[in-house]
């Protein structure tokens, strides 16, 4: 079969005795067939041509390094996870795993292997040694301004834009950002871009609420209603602190989305597991897995020349409406 183009998955399907539905979902790594299905439907691929054979290069174990102390982000973790495997999967290539904050190991780590994905906020002396070990490097969080390090990560900036175009679109002038304990980088993004489009209109304020997020919302709240303060709008830095703020306002008697409405960020599992269902951005963190393990591998066929430049890639987030947010209600 001379045109690569005559090797369908109808082609495989045939071969193997499947649906093309099947096939499809198996090569792509997802669910609903056994791993013995998904061997043989690899190994006919493979035969026909429809699955390139990988060089000797791409061959190599790539490791993926999580930040063991990063709990905050466990979920978008777990999705990186998923979306690494799911495309290891499809190219049928090795993954090894690990968890650590350790420089030490991170360098062994890089010893054994053809390229390393580091995800979270790793510390100065675990970058340094993964770069050290001149292979090809790859991150999958917050890198410094104009740092030469390959980065693919969402869109937080757009996504706090995002989110101030979506509440002033609905009527609401008078919004808190629920930011909860400072100090994390994405949530500050997410504040600059909100406040990046706010503040172009004098009809539109914007609140920073900080406080400890064991129980400190309602007390940060009472504060901004003693300044005369009365958002009817709050957009929270992520997930976990919205179903917070919807709490504690059902419980103070405030209706959502009618008197108040709240927007979250990240689309986790809890945003669906309340009433009201939370409105919030849905960041793609498989996509991100997806898309680093392709860069690194890129990275690896093709080296980075010494004086050349750093890759920054992001994948857009977006918002999903569901029943949390709503028009502000006429005084």
């Amino acid at each position: 079969m001379a045109i690569k183009d005559r090797i369908t998955l109808q082609r495989i399907a045939n071969e193997v005795g499947l649906s093309k539905y099947a096939v499809s979902r198996s090569l792509a790594g997802k669910s609903g067939v056994s791993e013995e299905t998904r061997e043989r439907i690899k190994q006919t691929a493979r035969r026909l041509g429809y699955i390139k054979p990988l060089s000797q290069p791409d061959r190599q174990e790539i490791s993926l390094i999580f930040h063991d102390l990063d709990v905050i982000n466990s979920e978008l973790h777990m999705q990186l996870q998923n979306g690494v495997q799911r495309e290891a999967h499809r190219l049928d290539l090795p993954i090894r795993i690990r968890w650590t904050h350790d420089p030490a190991q991170v360098a062994e780590l890089a010893r054994m292997s053809g390229g390393l994905l580091l995800v979270g906020a790793h510390e100065r002396a675990s970058i340094e040694a993964a770069n050290a070990s001149g292979i090809p490097v790859v991150r999958l969080g917050w890198v410094d301004a104009l740092e030469q390090a390959d980065q693919v990560t969402g869109t937080d900036h757009e996504a706090g834009q995002a989110v101030a175009r979506y509440l002033i679109e609905l009527g609401h002038r008078t919004i808190a950002y629920v930011y909860g304990t400072p100090g994390y980088r994405g949530r500050m993004e997410r504040f600059y871009g909100a406040r990046e489009i706010m503040e172009k209109r004098d009809d539109v304020t914007l609140h920073v609420m900080e406080f400890e997020e064991q129980g400190g919302f309602v007390g940060a709240f009472k504060a901004l209603k003693t300044e005369g303060i009365h958002p009817t709008a709050f957009f929270c830095a992520h997930d976990g602190l919205a179903l917070t703020v919807v709490s504690e306002l059902l419980g103070l008697g405030y209706r959502i989305p009618d008197e108040i409405s709240v927007i979250g960020f990240g689309d986790f599992s809890p945003a669906t597991q309340i009433s009201p269902q939370l409105t919030t951005v849905r960041v793609e963190g498989q996509e991100i897995g997806v898309v680093g393990l392709q860069l690194l591998l890129e990275r690896i066929r093709t080296p980075k020349l010494p004086e050349g430049p750093a890759r920054r890639v992001q994948i857009a987030s977006r918002i999903i409406e569901r029943r949390s947010a709503g028009p502000r209600r006429a005084e």
